[in-house]
């Protein structure tokens, strides 16, 4: 599938912006209670270990988990600064674009917290689509999206999805939404957070 110019350049323009904050967003504090919860219930629905895909590991703290409760993950992001900052503590990570690279697999799970907020609407249905067909079948998929309408096109492109429009989108990819929660960050910014099954 052809990926249009425009798509390819506000995704770029978001994997630059990161690669200046990368520094900064490795202090910040690890994963919030909320998401450890949301952790565990995909390792929980893996049978309590298995092989995992994390889009989007930026530091690295929700792999760090992940692990420590008995998953093999497999740490990739878009951004070679994280990449280079997992390293510095033997971490090893994969440079990943979800848009333009294969996902490899059959994985036991795919977690993408809060980063599929930044591919552009043109293009989550395929890279939705190019995730379940990584997974083995009923394998779990963990995604945040931000709540909202419309999207922003500063440093950092960022789409708002609907919680009934996102899941159409899942549902067209061959996903099961099996539980999902809203929330509310520091920011007052809403989220939808979903764990969902490929289909068999």
């Amino acid at each position: 599938m052809k990926i249009p110019a425009k798509s390819l350049a506000q995704s770029q323009r978001t994997i630059d912006s990161y690669e200046g904050f990368a520094d900064h967003y490795s202090r910040l504090d690890g994963p919030s209670p909320a998401v450890e919860a949301a952790l565990r219930r995909i390792v929980e629905a893996t049978g309590g270990r298995g092989h995992v895909l994390e889009i989007g590991s930026g530091p690295g703290w929700e792999a760090d988990f992940l692990e420590a409760l008995g998953a093999s993950v497999r740490r990739t992001d878009a951004t070679r600064r994280f990449l280079e900052l997992q390293a510095q503590r033997g971490k090893h990570g994969d440079l990943l674009n979800a848009i333009t690279d294969d996902l490899g697999g059959p994985y036991d799970s795919i977690v993408a917290l809060c980063v599929l907020i930044h591919v552009p609407r043109d293009q989550i249905g395929q890279v939705l689509t190019r995730s379940a067909q990584a997974l083995r079948p009923d394998g779990a998929f963990l995604v945040s999206m931000r709540d909202g309408d419309g999207e922003t096109s500063g440093d950092y492109h960022t789409v708002y999805w609907r919680r009934d429009d996102f899941v159409a989108c899942m549902e067209a990819a061959g996903f099961t939404v099996e539980w999902e929660e809203y929330s509310v960050d520091c920011d007052n910014d809403g989220w939808n957070t979903f764990l969902a099954r490929r289909s068999p």
